[in-house]
């Protein structure tokens, strides 16, 4: 039998959810708590293995737990009593980190393993898995102006080695759990998420904060000069995090959804050289660029095609780039200048009451269709 749990789109009944979010020391896991904390959410448990006062952002009043999610037990104690489980827990980073570190990338199967596996012994009613567009077969991003990724453009499969099969085997851990155990399953695949309170140094950034930094460092220091990794051609879209958190909590309530991977990202496309003038912009500087051929680029171009969530929530991601990086580029230079002050400022006890995420008017869904049983 598949297990009933319809949950309305507009968030009523919030407050009578057990809320699990692995992966909230992090950039994404830390805002989704924030979100629900501020929708009304009465029990939250924020669950990741890094020690508390390292957690990028904590929620005061939020249940929060370190364990590693890549050991059975700690996954058992985490879905304890969850009615929905919101999986963003990986080892992951940006371009740097996903192709030097591949195994420690692929290792995260092991994450979504346990924590579905626990979810779904605990009876928890719904599962959120965080995929990416890494899954997508690579043979089709080879060219900067390469057209947009739509969601069956995975298969047949070449994702990227390491991090993107590791996402694409977890999508179908996630299908199958749905078509043999009757736990509702959802997957976003996520474009390239950026905002305040992201990594923004390290090794882990992604281009965004990366750019950002470098910009600052450059206008700071009077170098006047900033390294791009490859020759600047390269495409992306870049996702809002106010966007990505809506759209997961919009996804996770979609009953049109349920085991069916979905695009999560923004369709503005821009090259890496046009989001250096971007910042530059931003930052009234103009530097001189130089090139490393030999760094890490990825994929040649990479985009997301919004005709199915458009389609089906009658929404998409769509806060402008430039102001999404204005936003993350103050917050940046914020903590650059605590830095330099001799201030610590990447791991807070306890983030203070920031408010709610901007931006996050109410969209109504389309109307569910309930998956049949049987």
């Amino acid at each position: 039998m598949k297990r009933k749990s319809e949950v309305p789109a507009n968030g009523s009944g919030i407050k009578e959810r057990t809320i699990v979010v692995t992966g909230a020391g992090g950039f994404i896991g830390g805002a989704l708590v924030r979100y629900f904390h501020h929708k009304g959410a009465a029990k939250i448990r924020a669950v990741d293995k890094k020690p508390l006062p390292e957690w990028q952002q904590r929620v005061p009043g939020v249940e929060s737990l370190c364990l590693d999610v890549s050991i059975e037990g700690n996954c058992i104690r985490a879905c304890e009593g969850a009615t929905e489980v919101y999986n963003l827990a990986a080892d992951m980073g940006g371009m740097g980190f996903i192709e030097k570190f591949r195994i420690e990338c692929l290792r995260s199967i092991l994450i979504n393993t346990h924590t579905i596996e626990a979810a779904c012994r605990a009876g928890a009613e719904r599962y959120f898995f965080s995929s990416s567009a890494c899954a997508y077969n690579v043979e089709l991003q080879k060219d900067p102006g390469s057209r947009a990724l739509k969601e069956s453009d995975a298969y047949p499969a070449m994702a990227e080695r390491g991090y993107g099969w590791e996402k694409l085997i977890s999508e179908m851990f996630c299908q199958e759990y749905w078509a043999e155990r009757g736990l509702k399953t959802f997957i976003a695949r996520f474009h390239n998420v950026y905002g305040p309170h992201g990594t923004w140094d390290g090794g882990r950034e992604k281009a965004p904060a990366a750019i950002a930094r470098k910009v600052i460092e450059a206008e700071y220091t009077g170098a006047g000069e900033i390294e791009v990794w490859g020759d600047g051609t390269q495409t992306r879209s870049f996702m809002f995090i106010d966007d990505c958190v809506r759209g997961i909590d919009m996804i996770m309530h979609c009953d049109q959804l349920v085991a069916t991977p979905i695009n999560l990202g923004s369709h503005e496309l821009i090259s890496i050289n046009d989001l250096v003038s971007m910042v530059e912009e931003i930052a009234q500087v103009k530097l001189q660029r130089r090139y490393d051929l030999t760094a890490p680029r990825g994929v040649a171009g990479r985009n997301s095609d919004n005709t199915m969530i458009k389609s089906i929530m009658g929404w998409e991601p769509s806060t402008p780039l430039v102001e999404g990086m204005r936003k993350t580029y103050e917050w940046i230079e914020e903590q650059y200048r605590l830095r330099q002050a001799g201030t610590k400022t990447e791991f807070p006890a306890a983030t203070p009451d920031l408010g709610p995420l901007t931006n996050l008017e109410p969209v109504q869904a389309r109307p569910m269709v309930m998956a049949p049983e049987s």
